[in-house]
């Protein structure tokens, strides 16, 4: 029996409208949660994990603090993805011990859980981290540093630039990795501060902020005038130190060395305002984040650490127009093509 054509049209499309309903129900839902949406290690964050999404067939949906140190709103994501049946939660935490529960409740439900960047507290909260190797970044421009400096790091006046005082892992990795790579012994590599090397003048904190690293560093300029090489937790810290350091003209003969690796602070690099940094790649911690939740999704594979590491290695690279024999690097010209920011 032949049916009407408007019939046989409806039908037709109900019959796609369900197909497109089971191949999207079959698409594994991935949250990613970041600590902000405008912070740019952020924003590139979310495009390598859009374009890991689209190249892996899983649903992405994208959350964010309100602002740095929003621990409800991060709480409220996870809650959400809970409840949407998600296969995978990649999430830089604002609060690294605070949102550890609603991790719980999250793995407790079968659900995969990636730290991108900042280790949960403590990191076996997760299923896995993907980070930068932050104490390797932080000892590769120690010891760039050092080599620079040549006889004369033996007598430098060191100004060490922190994060804040809550000492968290990046800050103590970072600062103990510089230390240790310009030849000072750290003390206790999990703490800031204990050391006892002449050539440290202190340490003060800059919130990663310009006006944070411009404050930090006209304290330290009164402690000792004479500073010679100034670490910096990350880029914005260290513009900030310059120009601390321009205002009492001593900007040059003055080695200013970071991590990051974010477009401004390449730039620096090549203007000279920054002798070195350590590039690391949120776009890489995103995308290699998503294909695990895909595996997982797959074969219930859960990823594995790096070799001697407690975390997925997802990569530093030494950034310097001042190459030094036998420490690998790449120049600005060659970093303001993998950037961020």
């Amino acid at each position: 029996m032949r049916l009407p054509f408007g019939v046989c049209a409806a039908s037709a499309l109900v019959f796609a409208l369900s197909v497109q309903g089971v191949r999207a129900a079959d698409r594994p839902i991935v949250g990613l949660i970041t600590k902000t949406n405008t912070n740019p290690f952020f924003v590139k964050m979310k495009a390598g994990a859009e374009e890991a999404a689209k190249a892996n067939g899983v649903e992405l949906r994208s959350f964010a603090g309100k602002i740095d140190g929003d621990n409800d709103g991060q709480v409220a994501a996870v809650e959400n993805l809970i409840a949407s049946g998600a296969k995978g939660i990649l999430i830089t935490p604002n609060d690294s011990r605070a949102i550890v529960p609603a991790i719980e409740k999250a793995r407790a439900a079968g659900i995969l859980v990636i730290a991108l960047d900042t280790p949960l507290d403590p990191p076996t909260a997760a299923d896995a981290t993907f980070a930068t190797d932050n104490f390797l970044a932080g000892e590769l421009i120690g010891q760039w540093a050092a080599k620079t400096l040549g006889a004369k790091a033996a007598s430098a006046k060191i100004a060490m630039l922190d994060l804040n005082v809550n000492q968290i892992s990046v800050d103590v990795a970072r600062d103990q990795g510089f230390l240790k790579g310009f030849g000072i012994d750290v003390g206790n590599p999990a703490k800031i501060g204990d050391e006892k090397d002449a050539r440290i003048v202190g340490h003060d904190v800059t919130l990663g902020s310009e006006e944070g690293g411009r404050k930090a560093m006209e304290n330290l300029l009164q402690k000792d005038p004479g500073v010679s090489v100034v670490y910096t937790i990350n880029e914005p810290a260290a513009a900030g130190a310059y120009e601390a350091l321009r205002s009492v003209g001593r900007e040059k003969g003055v080695l200013i060395i970071s991590v990051d690796g974010g477009c401004p602070g390449v730039r620096n690099v090549k203007d000279g305002v920054i002798g070195a940094t350590s590039m690391q790649f949120p776009l890489l911690m995103a995308a290699k984040g998503v294909e695990a939740v895909k595996k997982y999704a797959t074969d219930g594979a859960k990823p594995q650490a790096s070799p001697g590491l407690d975390f997925v290695n997802t990569g530093v690279e030494l950034v310097t127009d001042k190459p030094i024999e036998g420490l690998p690097s790449i120049d600005s010209a060659a970093a303001l093509k993998k950037c961020w920011g």
